[in-house]
């Protein structure tokens, strides 16, 4: 049945119910009226008029003239005749009155007409009291009627209030119920309603679809547990430690060289939180302190050492975020992180390898490049002997060269004192202005080859900056030697010295050829030339040149554009005092 139906049929009822009893009650009402008034038309009136006669009858006696007011009551009583035996009284009445009438005064007379008159009065008396208890009856019915409608209505009111409802919201709730099971993914829900109503089709529509969940998702499940078993299984396998969180930084997974290089089983890591684990891991805590940086510069991330396999390993780490736009979204989420421990052990070993190896070299080199330096210092001194012409080309070339192979020899010795981390600085409140100046002073004999001229611009009191002189005046050096090279003949070097609120800028600014856009950022890069280029060189400088800047709490940018020369900025905090 139509849920609509069953509400007309209830409402419908009522309304049935109600019009019944109003009808009801207003026909027992009329029927008492109209009871109460047949009595006061019949009997009560009688009555009075009996007991009219009878007080006139008394004073007849003496007032004669009152016989026409007993005869206007006694007509009036001839036409209200209404219960039996009262007309033969009635008419009784009539002759002895005609007979009283021509004899003035006859006591025997008037006794019959008391008589009779009483007589009257108790027959009407009689059945007023019999017609009371018939109103009486009625008026209880009426009650009764009244009542049995009223209670079958409040009945139906009660049902339409409490039970009917249930009817309409039973349905809803259990539909309701249904859906949340659904959503909890127990795809065996079904709801039951009767066919026949709205609910009923719902039902079926709402029973169609979690079967088809149902389904779908029966035939997903072994899937997806099976690519499940199949990532974890790759994960574990891998050679390199892998450790996932969730967006909270919970542990999630970690694979068996994780939970190796950590010192933790599974059953110490996944679950738990990675920040409670840190407090008693430095290795873990080490991992995850920067996690939270989307932008963390893996470039500035040193390998890590770890005491792995029954020795020293190096590892690098790599932090993979994993986010997701979510259904019905447009931003962004972070759903999870990864972390990645790539084993560089072997590679660093091999690099410390190269580095002992360059660095021995580079020394073992110095002593017979000076060798022939001071030879050929002698081969110049006139004492030992005049030089011709083309002897004296071939020192000067042989000159060349050798001091070509001591400033590489110095730039890889310096290199190997970078890659080994053995930096020795001497960081002091330094002059900008002398700096500038001394590496002025190293490479004006280059400049003056080729008719450059310095154009220097700086405040006539610059503070003093914290730095190693010797290594930034290095850096100088070397950033306007290669400004040289790269320069045209007759052109101009700009030199400038800027300050700022807590740091001093030196810059170097060349209006040679330029860098090419796609070599800007491998400029800095070791043993990288830019392609093409006929100047010698081993491309350390510039990658030396940053690694002492920034070992000094500095930076060192490079701005160009192609065909109309660079400018390389030096960039050194200011110190803390003038001292």
């Amino acid at each position: 049945m139509k849920t609509k139906t069953k509400l007309t049929i209830g409402f419908g009822l009522l309304l049935i119910l109600v019009i019944l009893s109003t009808l009801l009650s207003i026909s027992l009402v009329n029927t008492i009226s109209r009871a109460s008034h047949q009595i006061l038309q019949d009997n009560y009136v009688t009555i009075e008029y009996a007991e009219n006669m009878l007080i006139l009858l008394d004073e007849i006696k003496q007032d004669t003239s009152l016989m026409k007011q007993f005869e206007y009551n006694l007509v009036l009583q001839q036409n209200n005749i209404t219960e039996i035996g009262e007309a033969d009284l009635t008419l009784s009445l009539t002759k002895l009155f005609e007979r009283i009438k021509s004899k003035s005064s006859d006591t025997h007379l008037e006794n019959k007409m008391r008589t009779i008159l009483t007589s009257i009065i108790k027959i009407n008396l009689e059945a007023i009291k019999r017609k009371s208890i018939t109103t009486n009856q009625t008026a209880d019915n009426a009650i009764m009627y009244i009542g049995f409608v009223g209670f079958c209505c409040f009945l139906i009111a009660v049902f339409m209030m409490f039970i009917f409802p249930a009817f309409i919201s039973k349905p809803i709730e259990n539909l309701s119920e249904s859906i949340k099971q659904i959503a909890e993914e127990n795809y065996s829900q079904r709801v039951n309603f009767e066919s026949h109503s709205e609910f009923g089709e719902l039902a079926k529509s709402f029973n169609v679809m979690a079967q088809k969940l149902e389904e779908y998702n029966n035939s997903n499940v072994a899937k997806l547990m099976m690519e499940k078993k199949r990532v974890e299984t790759l994960i574990d396998k891998m050679h390199d430690p892998v450790i996932g969180l969730d967006e909270n930084l919970k542990i999630i997974f970690a694979n068996q060289e994780a939970n190796s290089v950590l010192g933790l089983s599974n059953s110490e890591l996944i679950g738990f939180q990675s920040k409670d684990l840190a407090l008693k891991n430095d290795l873990l805590r080490e991992l995850i302190k920067d996690i939270k940086d989307n932008e963390f510069d893996k470039n500035a991330l040193k390998p890590i050492k770890i005491f792995a396999n029954g020795r020293e390993s190096y590892f690098e780490k790599d932090v993979q975020h994993i986010s997701i736009i979510p259904t019905g979204e447009v931003k962004t989420k972070i759903v999870g992180h990864v972390i990645l421990l790539h084993n560089v052990t072997e590679y660093k070993e091999l690099d410390s390898a190269k580095t002992n190896f360059i660095a021995t070299i580079s020394h073992e080199f110095k002593t017979p490049i000076s060798s022939i330096k001071l030879s050929l210092q002698l081969l110049e001194n006139e004492q030992v002997g005049k030089l011709n012409e083309e002897q004296k080309n071939l020192v000067d070339s042989i000159k060349d060269d050798a001091n070509r192979l001591l400033k590489i020899t110095g730039e890889l010795l310096d290199m190997t004192q970078v890659e080994s981390g053995n930096i020795q600085l001497s960081i002091l409140p330094s002059d900008p202005k002398e700096i500038l100046q001394y590496a002025i002073n190293a490479t004006k004999a280059q400049a003056d080859q080729k008719q450059i001229q310095f154009q220097l611009s700086y405040p006539d009191k610059v503070s003093k900056i914290q730095a190693d002189n010797e290594k930034t005046a290095w850096v100088l050096t070397n950033l306007i030697s290669n400004a040289i090279q790269y320069s045209y003949d007759n052109s101009t070097i700009f030199l400038t010295i800027k300050e700022t609120k807590e740091q001093v800028s030196f810059s170097v600014k060349d209006t040679g050829q330029g860098i090419a856009p796609q070599y800007k950022d491998k400029i800095f890069d070791r043993y990288f030339r830019v392609p093409g280029t006929k100047k010698e060189g081993t491309g350390l400088g510039l990658a030396i040149s940053k690694e002492f800047i920034e070992a000094q709490g500095g930076q060192i940018t490079v701005e160009s554009e192609f065909g109309a020369g660079s400018t390389f900025t030096l960039i050194l905090n200011k110190a803390t005092s003038d001292s």
